[in-house]
């Protein structure tokens, strides 16, 4: 028996439904309405869902009808805040016109997404700013903010987001004066969260959701208890997103942020009153002290860190580093101390200190059982400690929150990768949610008809140095045949910059733009291969890692070939990882069958869902390490693949590359286009 909610979703979905007269070109999807039938159920009934929806299912909208029509207040929480205002500015507004319900929406995010009015005022006389190009950025800044309602640095779209400018004129929880700033009642922050607290729908993100449950910093103290209903999409990294907030962290760039902000209120605030030069200058050479003693190590980038110091690293010269910055911290604070009445700027720095100095003494003690320490060194140095899960917080601090009167409280998990098992374990096991209802739905594209899978076993085996090469000498000749049109994503930096370095190389007279990773910003880099070979410009072959293996739609011809280096294996030597590995382990089972495995087969689906992305879309993936087929694991990973036919040969591919080449443009067939479902 049906109830009236999920009457109301299954008629929205029908083929002359609201979906259909409001979407251009909707079609009903078996699999999209049954995950919006299983979430109306949820929300009802209360509980947990999880689902897995693959990619073209539409899941956007599948929780989101049933979540407007249920008429309960929602917080819907994204993995990126490129995805929120998406959610908030796209798809929220045109759901809701398309239903006819009235629904006042608000966005959410961290502090650092907005402009912080009072950091502005001062941010001017900021040595960092006395640079032309950040002077520039700064005066756009300060012009924008005489007309901005939200104060979302999002809407500046000229503003990179790793521009130097951002901590100037940001603040952070550390800085923040709170209820004793001159601006607080112009706060942007407090804004978005007083919109907050009064919407029917909030769209947060998974950083902003797990840094309130580890510091009750983003307001959704107040917001959360009076939610029924949250769902979390891209929920695959909720996990990964989790750990970093329930741990601690204490990194150079917070050091050196705080030394800043010490001597530029202390000039301006409180000069003579104290050698402020001294203690700022304190501070910032013992923070690179310590990462010139971190510095030593070649060849990671994560540290496993079990004894007195990181591997690799002297302990005595560690211990004393961490005693140096304890000692430079606690004499910034005894200094500030002395001024606090002054201003509040004075009160915040002298928390910040003592906080500091609390974290540089918790680092120098040895490690919790329970949690695992690693140093990550880059350009800068973060050491961390986290649990090995989140699984813990989620039992104690969400699923067994104190209901109110009323339905129980709903929780919904969605995303298109989940696990390569029937009970989605790779997600529900660190996430704590094994006894959630589990819901799996496969894609409705037709993968044998549309793509085709290829594994060269000519190819070196990735231990070999050669091979990076011959993926290199493989993605030039089919890029050189198709156009461009080519994406290689690669599990290491190294192979980064081999591959692009070998591609830049063979391309250095034209034909092809060479696109690599860490060169421009990623949206500029998507734009510009989805640009394509428009206006007569050549086409493109993208080289990436990391962030690229998801959430990358480029829909139509830009990308009919994605090249996978190899495996994508978690990294043996990182901390994290050998800390998962040997608690599995003592619990009888294998490291390498319950977590490396699941771990690569996730992974990959993602990587190989950057291919097809609507009905029309065709291509060729290929996985460039012999192990998938050659060894007894390659089977599982497979599995995990969408359907794709194969093929055995190397002329076999290079036919398939020129049916592609020789198929119509997508723009011959717009009218045969049905767009992908939201």
């Amino acid at each position: 028996m049906t109830t009236p909610l999920q009457d109301a979703v299954q008629s929205t979905f029908v083929g002359s439904g609201a979906l259909a007269q409001a979407a251009e070109g909707f079609v009903a999807r078996h699999g999209q309405t049954q995950l919006a039938q299983a979430v109306a159920r949820t929300i009802e009934q209360g509980g947990v869902l999880v689902a897995e929806a693959a990619t073209g299912v539409g899941k956007t909208f599948a929780y989101l009808v049933p979540a407007l029509l249920s008429g309960e207040r929602v917080l819907l929480s994204t993995a990126t805040k490129t995805l929120q205002d998406q959610l908030f500015g796209r798809d929220l507004p045109r759901l809701a016109r398309a239903l006819g319900v009235p629904v006042r929406t608000a966005l959410l995010k961290g502090r650092g997404s907005y402009l912080c009015l009072h950091r502005l005022e001062f941010a001017g006389e900021s040595a960092a700013a006395s640079a032309p190009h950040l002077r520039h950025a700064l005066s756009e800044v300060e012009r924008w903010s005489k007309t901005t309602r939200t104060g979302d640095l999002a809407e500046l779209p000229g503003l990179d987001e790793r521009s130097p400018v951002i901590p100037l004129v940001t603040s952070t929880r550390e800085n923040c004066l709170g209820a004793d700033c001159p601006k607080f009642r112009a706060c942007h922050v407090n804004l978005a969260r007083r919109e907050a607290m009064a919407a029917d729908v909030v769209v947060i993100n998974h950083h902003l959701f797990f840094a309130d449950l580890a510091i009750r910093e983003s307001g959704m103290a107040e917001l959360l208890p009076t939610v029924r209903v949250a769902i979390f999409d891209e929920a695959h990294q909720l996990n990964e997103t989790g750990i970093q907030f329930l741990g601690q962290q204490l990194a150079t760039g917070q050091l050196l942020d705080f030394a800043r902000d010490l001597l530029g209120a202390g000039l301006q605030q409180a000069r003579g009153l104290c050698d402020w030069t001294q203690l700022a200058s304190g501070v910032e050479l013992a923070a690179r002290d310590l990462r010139m003693t971190a510095g030593q190590v070649r060849g990671a980038n994560r540290l496993r860190w079990t004894g007195a110091a990181p591997d690799g690293i002297d302990p005595a010269d560690w211990q004393a580093a961490l005693a140096r910055l304890h000692t430079a911290l606690t004499d910034a604070a005894a200094g500030l101390d002395t001024v606090s009445e002054l201003a509040p700027d004075f009160v915040r720095l002298h928390e910040r200190a003592r906080a500091l100095a609390d974290r540089a003494q918790r680092f120098g003690a040895p490690c919790g059982v329970a949690l695992v320490r690693w140093a990550d060194i880059s350009q800068s140095l973060r050491l961390m400690e986290s649990p090995l899960d989140i699984a813990d917080i989620v039992r104690t601090r969400l699923l067994a929150a104190p209901e109110g009167e009323g339905p129980a409280r709903a929780w919904v998990f969605v995303s298109a990768t989940l696990g390569d098992d029937a009970r989605l374990s790779w997600f529900t096991q660190p996430c704590g949610l094994q006894d959630a209802e589990v819901l799996r739905i496969g894609s409705p594209f037709d993968y044998a008809q549309q793509a085709a899978l290829y594994v060269p076993v000519h190819i070196a085996r990735p231990a070999d140095p050669a091979h990076s090469a011959d993926v290199a000498r493989l993605a030039g000749d089919a890029a050189a045949c198709l156009g461009g049109r080519t994406m290689v994503l690669t599990t290491t930096l190294r192979a980064l910059r081999s591959i692009g370095d070998a591609l830049a190389e063979r391309f250095a007279g034209g034909g092809i733009e060479v696109l690599v990773q860490g060169q421009l910003p990623k949206r500029v880099l998507m734009d510009r291969f989805r640009a394509g070979n428009a206006d007569g410009r050549p086409g493109c072959v993208l080289v990436a890692s990391a962030s690229f293996w998801e959430g990358v739609d480029m829909p139509g011809d830009a990308l009919q070939l994605v090249i996978i280096d190899k495996l994508p294996f978690p990294p043996p030597g990182d901390p994290l990882v050998e800390a998962r590995c040997r608690r599995i382990e003592s619990e009888g089972r294998s490291a390498f069958a319950d977590y490396s495995v699941p771990e690569a087969a996730v992974a990959l689906k993602q990587g190989a869902g950057r291919l097809i992305r609507r009905e029309t879309d065709t291509g060729l993936l290929a996985i460039c390490d012999t192990r998938l087929v050659q060894m007894g694991y390659g089977r599982r990973l497979l599995a995990a693949l969408p359907p794709m036919r194969r093929l055995s040969s190397a002329a076999e591919f290079d036919a398939a590359l020129a049916a592609l080449r020789a198929a119509p443009m997508a723009e011959d067939l717009v009218s045969k286009q049905t767009p992908a479902p939201a």
